[in-house]
Formats: C-alpha cells, structure tokens, sequence
C-alpha cells in the first residue's frame, strides 16, 4: 500500500473527548472515527489490526478443535424469556419490535440462541464434546459508554460456547479455553493477569478474567506477591473477624450539626473511619432492609445480593430513608431499626462504634455492634482490599487496576435446563447439557494493546498485530534516485511476504516521521540523499529507537529475520 492512497486521517491535536491513551491515539493515528456515542467507525489501519487479532483468535480456537459459524444479531424475545433475561438482563439491552409488534433484540451475548439451536440437533453423548465460536458485532446500552472502545454500545467480540456431558469434561473445555486465552494474549503482547471473577449477568459458578494491567483500567484487583493468587475485589472474599472486647463505655447521643459523611463524622468526633459504621438501607424484591459495614470498607453489592438471593436490589430512595428511620439520608443507625439488618464480618466485630441516631444531626457513640445491634445475619458484604490477608496464603494482598479482554465461564446448566437442551447418555438417560462460555473483546483487545504499547510520540504495535510491519520513507520522493531505490525496495518486501507501507507524500520529511511514530509501524526504513550514496538505509526500530545502516541489498533478508524474531512463541 502507498501513503498517498491510503485512507488514514491523522491528527495533530489531542481529542477533547479522549481521557486514556488508547482512545486518543486510534483517533490521531486514523484508526477509527466516532459515529455517536460508544460506537465507532473503524478505518483501514483499525480494521487491518482488528483483522490480524482475529487471526490470531481463530488459529488458536480451531486449535483446540473449535468450529466457527454465525449467529444472528436480531433475536427473538422468547428465547431470552424462556430463561428469565429478556427483564433480569436490564436496561443495557437494546429492544427493537418488527412492523408485526414482535419483540426482538440485538445481541449482547449469545447463550440463549447457541443454546436453542443445539437443543434442535444434539441428541447424544456421541455428539460431545462441542467448541462452536463466533466473531461479530455485539450491542450493549452502556449507561455511561467511555474511554474509545474499551466501554462501548457496538463492539467487536469472539464467543465460543462449549457442550459437555459431564463435569469433567467441562473442566477440560475450560482448561483448553484458557490454555488458549494465555496464548492469545502472549501472541497479540499482552501482558494479562488471569484473575477470579464474578460470573455475572452471563451467570456460573465458576469464572476467570484475563486483565491488562493499566493505570487507566477500569476493574480493581487484588493479588498475592506471595503465592501468585489474583482476583477481582468484586470476587475476592473476606474473612470473618474476631470479636475483641474492651473496656465498654455507656452509648451516648451526640449532636452533630450538618455532619453526614464519614469524613465529617471522623472529623467531628475525632474518631477513626473503623470505628464508624455506614448504614445502608436497601430494598430486596421490593423488602426494606439494612446493611452495616465500616467507614473504611466499600460495600459490594455484587455479594449482598448473591448472600440475599434475591433478583432485584437497589438502595432505598431519600423517601423510604426518611419513612423507616425518622431521618434524612446521612444519619440512619442500626440501633431499634424495624427492619432486618444484615452486617459485613469486619462492621459486625466493631465493640466501640459511632452510628447514625435516625434523627436529624445526631449520631451515637460507643455502641457494641454485636450487642446493641438485633443483627439477622453477618456475611461477607464488602470488597477486598490492599492489606486484607490473601485467601490462599494469608499474605497481604496488593492491589491494581485493569482492563478485562476475556472471560471464561462455567454455564454448567443455567442454560440447558430452562431452554430443555438435553442429550441421552451411555445409559440412555436423558441429562441436560453442561455448558461453558468463552469471550474475548476482540476491539478491546486492540486498544488494550496500545495501553501497553505506546509512549508520547504514539503507538509501539507489536509485530504481530501492527497494520503495516515496515513503513518505508524516502526524504523526498521527488527526487529521482530516492523514488527509484524506494519503489524497488517495496516490491521486494511485498514479494517476500512482509506487510509494508510506501509514504510516497510530497511531504516534509518531520511530517512523515511524526506519521510513522504515531501510527507505531514496527520498522521504519529511511532512505536518503545521504546514506543512499553508500548504497545504504536507515533502519529504525520503533520500540527501541535504534537505528542502524544497512546495505539496501541485505535490509529485505534483515527485517525478515528481526520479524521473525519478535512474533511470540505460541
């Protein structure tokens, strides 16, 4: 391909709307275009790495014996309703009606009509195991789409979905899955970190992610330096916590003029945020109830509602607040509450604690929260964090930010048995299906990689995911000798199989250079008035900025020996 055909609209200026390099580099490097909100168009340069990460995807799910096909977007509410999603999935899916009124929605995953379509064809053990993937669009109403694609409406995903016959085959779908999803991210140079995880709207029982780790990365981690356990604070439990007794003061009422938050409470009284106790009124399927934990933990509400079981969960509006306890929001306590209350370990173990008085600038002071306190039940209600003891080991744990490009699932038989995919057995005993899910977001994967891949002149691909391998770039290519030793030097890189790009603009030779950094082509190769008098080529690596200068005859045969050397080892 030559520069002055190619599409690929670069930009100077940072984006306004861009927060996180990933997002302003595949704008100012021409990679995409934004159409609306969380949905981009994606260009020739976007689209040719998006081409070779799928690439890479499909090498690796056909060898582990996957077979690829494609399902519908459009799909029908009936399958959704058969397993209880079409409402429990909530506001991020996109529903649409047909001129007959027939409602329908566009895809945000894919378990109900893989599901449907097995249950119609697979009858026997001797048709499992089954590994059936796709790679296409999928659309989620994100309430808040951020950060270019890694948090978008329309994005790019690989499913695949896995049909077993019993639990140990399951386990080896799910071993081959993530074997392969460690390889996939090797080959695309990624560093992930594979973590526990939370199952989910997909649901199971059983999940992993695989994040990138990245200042700007939207999930919150935890890992053990000691023992290399890894989870998401939202998965990661928590102990339980010894009871200490101390020296018991009388329960006091203090006024606490304008004081709501736990900052200004700590202020006020001069206490520590573990000695305050947050108390959060909820409704559970539409019951009211209470939950404690400590000023200085975080709430998960991911667990609450797991411990509740219960199918919808959201905090009381100002109005039940004030209904129930007699107070404005900021001042609820849990003393003679006439609702349940639930308390996380850490919160329930608190003897010495200040708590909201129900009562309008009050709270009160030196409460023993498992004696005062009519507690229905104690749970694992918070998230984890940095210094809390490793589950595995009991070292403390450290913490980190990351982006998910994939997640496997164990289904098991959430699906199969609401939507009766059965198979018969060697016994003739018809058993529902084991299932497993396995997604990667294939787009997310490419700005992932500029995450990891980039520094302040632009984008530091990988050779195995870059557009173009070698971009060359004559100073000026009005000049004869230059256009001639340029032209010949392409040819034979496109006839020895290497992607490479021919900036043949008339433009200044800072233009051309700027261009190349920003895109983040592997190699450069530049040819000049200079160096071609000596029959040579400057030959810059962009990772490493060195350069070298090599005979114009050895530069073909040289780079296909450093590209070789920089695919990773699958």
């Amino acid at each position: 391909m030559r520069m002055s055909q190619l599409y690929a609209p670069t930009l100077r200026e940072v984006p306004a709307e861009a927060e996180i390099k990933s997002h302003q580099y595949m704008l100012r490097a021409g990679l995409m275009r934004k159409s609306t909100a969380g949905i981009y168009a994606y260009l020739p340069l976007g689209q040719r790495v998006l081409q070779k990460v799928q690439q890479i995807v499909r090498e690796e799910m056909n060898a582990e014996g996957g077979q690829e096909l494609l399902l519908p977007i459009l799909q029908p509410a009936e399958l959704w309703k058969e397993t209880g999603r079409w409402e429990d999935y909530g506001e991020e899916m996109f529903k649409v009606k047909d001129r007959h009124k027939r409602d329908f929605c566009l895809g945000p995953t894919h378990e109900e009509i893989i599901t449907a379509l097995i249950r119609s064809d697979v009858r026997s053990y001797k048709q499992l195991p089954l590994l059936l993937y796709q790679i296409q669009n999928k659309y989620r109403d994100e309430i808040r789409p951020r950060f270019g694609v890694i948090r978008g409406r329309e994005f790019v995903m690989k499913d695949l979905y896995s049909f077993d016959q019993d639990e140990d085959s399951l386990e080896r779908s799910y071993q081959r899955m993530y074997n392969a999803y460690e390889r996939i991210f090797r080959r695309c140079g990624l560093d992930t970190v594979p973590v526990e995880a939370d199952s989910g709207a997909i649901g199971g029982d059983t999940s992993h992610e695989f994040m990138v780790l990245a200042d700007s990365g939207e999930a919150a981690i935890v890992h053990c330096p000691a023992c290399g356990y890894a989870a998401n604070v939202e998965k990661a439990p928590c102990p339980e916590v010894p009871i200490e007794e101390g020296e018991r003061h009388s329960s006091e009422e203090v006024h606490t003029p304008s004081v709501g938050t736990i900052e200004e409470v700590c202020s006020f009284l001069s206490v520590e945020p573990q000695q305050c106790i947050k108390t959060i009124l909820y409704m559970a399927d539409g019951k009211p109830l209470a939950v404690l934990v400590r000023g200085d933990h975080t709430l998960n509400e991911l667990k609450l509602q797991k411990e509740l079981q219960c199918s919808e969960l959201e905090m009381a509006d100002s109005h039940t607040i004030a209904e129930i306890t007699g107070a404005p929001v900021g001042f609820a306590g849990p003393l003679n509450l006439p609702i349940p209350i639930m308390a996380d370990y850490a919160a329930a173990a608190v003897t010495d604690a200040v708590v909201g008085a129900n009562k309008e600038d009050y709270h009160v002071r030196h409460v023993s929260i498992p004696k005062d306190c009519s507690l229905w039940k104690t749970a694992d209600l918070r998230e984890c964090q940095e210094g809390d003891p490793c589950p595995r080991c009991g070292a403390g744990l450290d913490t980190a930010r990351g982006t998910e490009v994939g997640q496997v699932f164990k289904l098991g038989t959430k699906y199969s048995t609401p939507l009766q995919a059965t198979f018969l057995d060697q016994n003739g005993k018809e058993r529902p299906l084991l299932m497993g899910c396995y997604g990667i977001g294939v787009s997310r994967t490419m700005a992932a990689i500029i995450e990891q891949h980039c520094d302040e002149d632009g984008i530091i691909w990988p050779v195995s995911t870059a557009p173009y391998s070698v971009t060359i770039v004559p100073v000026n290519y009005k000049d004869e000798k230059q256009r001639a030793a340029a032209d010949e030097l392409y040819t034979r890189l496109e006839d020895s199989g290497i992607d490479v790009l021919l900036d043949d603009r008339l433009e200044r030779p800072g233009v051309k250079f700027k261009d190349a950094d920003l895109i983040g082509f592997p190699y450069r190769v530049t040819i000049g008035p200079k160096s071609l008098q000596e029959n040579k080529v400057e030959l810059t690596h962009r990772a490493s900025k060195a350069v070298e200068l090599v005979d114009i005859g050895e530069v073909v045969d040289l780079l296909l020996s450093k590209l070789a050397s920089e695919q990773p080892l699958t």
